[in-house]
């Protein structure tokens, strides 16, 4: 039998409640970082680049593929999409490297419970997608469908420039707003929140090796989706795309991102008591037989 069909026992009907709930909870927060200022102390810059926890959260206590491909849709649902404007192949790089660093991190934690393997997952997720955005913001300078950007003191080296932008994304956002929370949350949360929606928690008892975890076809299948990745960003910058923007926050003035953020809690919410009331039937079903 294979580890995922004995990891992950979801129904279909469950699987979608929590691509919904991490869609919209990851697109809830998405819009909250856009009303948060930056803060710019020479060529370092302190700004939330996004709650990277929820989707880390929910990968690693429900099922990683689906949460994560939510996560990413969400951001281009109400990120984007809700405020009039979409940007065609560049998103999708987003989307492959962001659902591509979630998913490996949910499945590195065989224990929910145990906080070294959940930090590692955590730190792990988040220099997989940091490392894919630098990566293809250098493969885009070199090949030359992209200016060169120089940060006041840093060297005048595309390499430096996107190292130190990699070390910063990681040290403050992967640290603060993605290992710490998760740290905090998934162990406390495992094993409660699970039954009040209806399922059942993972199986932290089960033994896994990293090896087993980490195949040749998982190694194989991040390069190909990262080299993806890479062209969709390319096809978006050499002209080769399709953007739509009817950039309602201009139309409608900056209070219409609450409109974005109204729709998604209201999702997140209607999902969380949809998971409940299947829960609540399923009980009774039960009682009856």
């Amino acid at each position: 039998m294979s580890i995922r069909k004995e990891r992950y026992t979801l129904t279909q009907s469950q699987k979608m409640m929590v691509f919904i709930l991490s869609m919209s909870l990851y697109g809830l927060s998405n819009m909250i970082t856009e009303l948060v200022p930056e803060f710019q102390f020479g060529p370092i810059e302190l700004s939330i680049e996004y709650f990277a926890f929820i989707p880390l959260t929910l990968c690693i206590l429900f099922h990683p593929l689906y949460a994560a491909i939510g996560a990413s849709l969400g951001e281009i649902i109400f990120g984007e999409l809700m405020l009039g404007q979409f940007g065609g192949f560049g998103e999708l790089e987003k989307f492959i490297a962001f659902s591509l660093a979630m998913y490996i991190a949910g499945i590195l934690v065989r224990n929910p419970k145990s906080k070294g393997q959940v930090g590692v997952a955590a730190m792990t997720g988040v220099i997989i997608h940091q490392a894919i955005s630098a990566m293809v913001d250098m493969m885009k300078v070199w090949v030359g469908v992209e200016e060169f950007e120089a940060v006041p003191g840093l060297a005048e080296s595309v390499l430096a420039v996107e190292g130190f932008s990699f070390l910063n994304d990681v040290l403050f956002s992967g640290i603060l707003f993605a290992l710490l929370p998760t740290l905090y949350l998934v162990p406390r949360l495992y094993g409660k929140i699970e039954p009040l929606l209806g399922m059942k928690p993972r199986d932290n008892k089960m033994s896994y090796s990293i090896g087993a975890i980490v195949g040749p076809r998982l190694v194989a299948g991040g390069i190909v989706l990262a080299i993806a990745a890479f062209f969709f960003e390319y096809l978006s910058e050499s002209g080769f795309n399709w953007e739509w923007e009817a950039d309602f926050l201009a139309m409608f003035g900056d209070n219409f991102i609450w409109v974005s953020i109204a729709v998604a809690a209201i999702t997140a919410l209607f999902t969380v008591i949809w998971m409940r009331k299947r829960k609540n039937d399923q009980g009774q079903q039960e009682r009856v037989s």
